[in-house]
């Protein structure tokens, strides 16, 4: 080591020497004999990859500020953290992330607020996600209105399993036409509650009991035959034996009796001419997916279009084109009138094309005038009978209003002033497309 400094010290002193002073050379070690020179390899021209790395790196250099950044103070840096930490709760109370909230800063607001029902039982319009709890509180209502057609209602409604209610309702049919038929039977006119059969097919279904209750059975402990116990029975009341048509009526009523459905909200909406009426932003009620996986759907939107440039087979085309149909429930649709005017309305995903005429048909002041509706590209929907799904029409899409011509000369040249073909109604609350 001390060697390697002295020979740094008499270099620095050889190269340091004032004027008029003689540079002492440093020991230095005998040269090797030179080796023979070797022509140098061509050097390759850079891929065409390393020069776009290349650029890119050099427009990173060109985009930084010249010059160290001045720091900043203690107070703008607690402002800022401020801030964001401010954003991120209002995000949270959203259920989002900081990521998702940016997103979300610069998209339009949704062209529905949500997907809505109506009640058949009150009429009142509620969200998606509180039919059923609206059902069941009218259908509860009801009681004091009508206990039996209400506790048919209950059984029709809210048992999932069509077959297990079909079976339900044909075994509870049989023990009101045995009685029917044979009144005098004292045995038809008591229902052993802990029967194999009405176990297993009726008392596990909401709602039997009330119907058993409603037309006339009350419920008595009764000694078994043979049998030292005593066990429950529903016993039909002496007074129903005078009213076995009535009784009848019931049977019929049971059997023929549908689930009560709340219906689809269209939310018939009527827009002035816009250019902005192809852009669609629909809330997380049209999609048949949670929160999570929308948003994951949302993430994978770039894929779609690599996947679109790839080569595929047609059975992966049609597999992927009903997983699209699948994940659809809704669909916003909005039909554009050779005026300009916007007609937008809610359907099912699985409706068929002939209701969407009906729809079109029911906004216009003359219903008989005869048109047709062209999809995306054209097309014109000719077969009425095919679902928006299998025209390609979810989740939202517009069509186009075409107008038989020589119908239309012929009205035009009898209207004595020009006027819209939409209801007057609707023209009066037509909106601005945002």
């Amino acid at each position: 080591m001390r060697k390697f400094f002295q020979e740094i010290k008499a270099d620095l002193k050889f190269k340091t020497a004032g004027p008029g002073q003689k540079l002492s050379e440093p020991s230095r070690a005998p040269r090797e004999k030179p080796k023979a020179e070797v022509a140098p390899k061509p050097r390759q021209a850079p891929t065409d990859e390393a020069q776009r790395a290349a650029a890119a790196a050099l427009a990173r250099l060109e985009l930084k500020p010249k010059g160290k950044a001045p720091s900043a103070s203690q107070e703008a840096i607690k402002s800022q953290v401020r801030k964001e930490l401010m954003a991120e709760a209002a995000a949270s109370e959203k259920g989002l992330s900081m990521e998702e909230k940016q997103e979300e800063e610069g998209a339009a607001a949704p062209s529905v607020s949500g997907v809505y029902f109506i009640c058949p039982l009150t009429g009142a319009i509620v969200r998606k996600d509180q039919k059923e709890k609206q059902l069941r509180e009218a259908i509860q209502a009801y009681f004091s209105v009508d206990p039996v057609a209400a506790s048919i209602m209950e059984i029709h409604t809210f048992n999932k399993d069509r077959e297990k209610v079909r079976v339900c309702v044909e075994t509870m049919a049989k023990y009101l036409d045995n009685i029917y038929l044979h009144p005098e039977e004292e045995k038809y006119r008591k229902i052993k509650l802990q029967n194999k059969v009405f176990q297993e097919r009726i008392s596990c279904l909401e709602g039997t009991h009330k119907f058993f209750q409603a037309v006339g059975f009350e419920t008595k402990t009764l000694p078994v035959p043979g049998q030292e116990t005593m066990e429950e029975f529903y016993v039909l009341k002496e007074e129903v034996l005078s009213r076995l048509e009535e009784l009848k009526e019931r049977k019929e009523q049971l059997l023929s009796s549908e689930p009560v459905r709340a219906q689809l909200h269209r939310q018939l909406a009527l827009f002035q001419p816009s250019p902005a009426a192809a852009r669609f932003e629909l809330p997380h009620d049209f999609f048949n997916l949670t929160a999570e996986e929308l948003r994951r759907e949302q993430r994978l939107r770039t894929e779609a279009v690599e996947k679109a440039s790839m080569l595929r087979t047609r059975a992966m085309r049609e597999k992927d084109e009903q997983r699209e149909m699948r994940k659809y429930n809704y669909t916003l649709l909005r039909v554009r009138f050779p005026d300009g005017y916007i007609l937008q309305g809610t359907f099912y995903a699985r409706e068929s094309v002939s209701v969407l005429y009906n729809f079109v048909r029911e906004a216009l002041r003359d219903d008989w005038l005869p048109f047709e509706l062209l999809g995306p590209g054209g097309l014109k929907l000719t077969d009425e009978n095919l679902a928006f799904n299998e025209c390609g029409l979810v989740p939202s899409a517009l069509l186009s209003l075409a107008w038989d011509a020589a119908v239309m000369a012929d009205v035009e040249a009898a209207a004595e002033e020009q006027r819209s073909p939409l209801r007057p109604e609707l023209l009066a609350r037509a909106q601005t497309l945002s």
